[in-house]
């Protein structure tokens, strides 16, 4: 059977072409390490690692190319944001369609003394920014939102949150965790402070490597999270406090970032129409799906690619979730099944505590693949609807 991969919100699949390559190239014939070494293979592997930081610098518009710290994921940069800037008596406000990654350290912060708000979206996952506004206080540090629900695509208003933030002083910071590589993203333009990206989502690298982009002046008031040696001032146990090496101790994930790199050019040759094509083909999908009875689309229904993501979640009514999930996967669908990591976003949109069905498309997915998936849904919801009439009947026949 032939395997339609639509789980891309999770992880991209395939990478971009020649990423495995790369990084089998680094570890069979140049493994060595950066900015310890004083050799020409690891000159030369440093320059990877700064033209990665090139690239990325680039796409998302930042101060410079040294303002990009590695990370293991996105995860981690979040982490380093909210634990590294907050304080007992802080207060942030966030959206109600943030993943875990921002409400776990949260949670935990909060019983430290930390205070947060969440801006509450509409039931689509839209939100309005006057929500954000409303909720800053004297002592509000900072605001921190997803770019895009990765529970149903739907796009927040960054430039607009940016421009609030701006006009209240406080540091604005954005989880792109859906968006990188696939939604233009210019940190000058949408006043972001604190950019925290995944390696291996929208663009299309390898597992491992995700980072940030700060200001020098929100990074100047960060702690960092890990402290340890950087190749830099090792005659000094104190960290160093200049960028990169002040969020990046210990050996960096350097096969990630060749890969990273490797399929950043490779987007670059795609050109910027890559996720519009996603989107597209998330809206084609909305279109074909939008009169299935037995189903409700979570977040935005109707068929716009400027306002979502390619993200469609689907909560099947006459059904388990799970056993719907099932039968797509015996159908060859890949989706990913549950709360997602979200469950406050779930919570928005009113599809907790059952979850949904969740249809992610990436730049290699086409227009037959989405039919088919539409063709899988109809079949699955139809097939639930036909049990659930079949059990009434024989009920009431008894």
């Amino acid at each position: 059977m032939t395997q339609i991969y639509l789980d891309n919100a999770s992880t991209s699949f395939p990478k971009a072409p020649g990423t495995g390559a790369a990084v089998a190239d680094m570890l069979e014939n140049h493994a060595y390490n950066v900015s310890r070494t004083g050799f020409d293979g690891a000159y030369d592997l440093l320059e990877e690692v700064a033209d990665t930081r090139r690239l990325l610098s680039e796409l998302f518009c930042a101060p410079s190319d040294s303002r990009v710290c590695f990370t293991a994921g996105a995860t981690q940069a979040l982490n380093q944001f909210l634990k590294g800037l907050l304080r007992p008596g802080d207060h942030i406000v966030v959206s109600s369609v943030e993943h875990n990654a921002v409400m776990r350290p949260l949670t935990s912060l909060a019983g430290q003394g930390v205070e947060f708000d969440c801006a509450q979206c509409a039931s689509d996952g839209t939100l309005d920014p006057e929500r954000i506004r409303e909720l800053i206080r004297d002592n509000t540090k900072a605001v921190l939102v997803t770019h895009a629900s990765n529970v149903c695509g739907t796009i927040l208003p960054a430039a607009e949150i940016g421009k609030i933030c701006g006009e209240k002083g406080i540091w604005f910071a954005l989880d792109a965790a859906q968006t990188a590589g696939c939604v233009p993203i210019d940190m000058k333009t949408m006043q972001i402070d604190f950019l925290a990206f995944p390696g291996h989502k929208g663009l299309l690298g390898p597992q491992g490597v995700g980072g940030f982009v700060v200001r020098d002046a929100l990074a100047r008031e960060m702690t960092p999270l890990i402290e340890g040696g950087t190749g830099s001032r090792s005659d000094s146990e104190n960290q160093p406090d200049f960028l990169p090496d002040k969020f990046e101790s210990g050996t960096l994930p350097l096969p990630a970032i060749v890969g990273l790199r490797h399929a950043l050019r490779e987007n670059e040759r795609a050109g910027s129409e890559r996720g519009k094509t996603e989107r597209e083909l998330a809206a084609r999908f909305l279109a074909e799906i939008g009169d299935i009875p037995g189903i409700r689309i979570a977040g935005i229904a109707e068929p716009d690619d400027r306002r979502r993501i390619g993200v469609v979640s689907v909560d099947f009514t006459q059904t388990d979730n799970g056993t719907a999930a099932f039968e797509l996967e015996n159908r060859g669908i890949i989706t990913r099944v549950g709360l997602h990591c979200a469950p406050r976003a779930h919570m928005t949109l009113g599809t907790y505590p059952q979850g949904t069905v969740r249809f992610s498309f990436g730049p290699y997915n086409t227009e037959e693949e989405v039919d088919e998936a539409a063709r899988a849904v109809r079949e699955t919801a139809l097939q639930s609807l036909e049990y659930t009439n079949s059990d009434t009947k024989q009920n009431a026949a008894e």
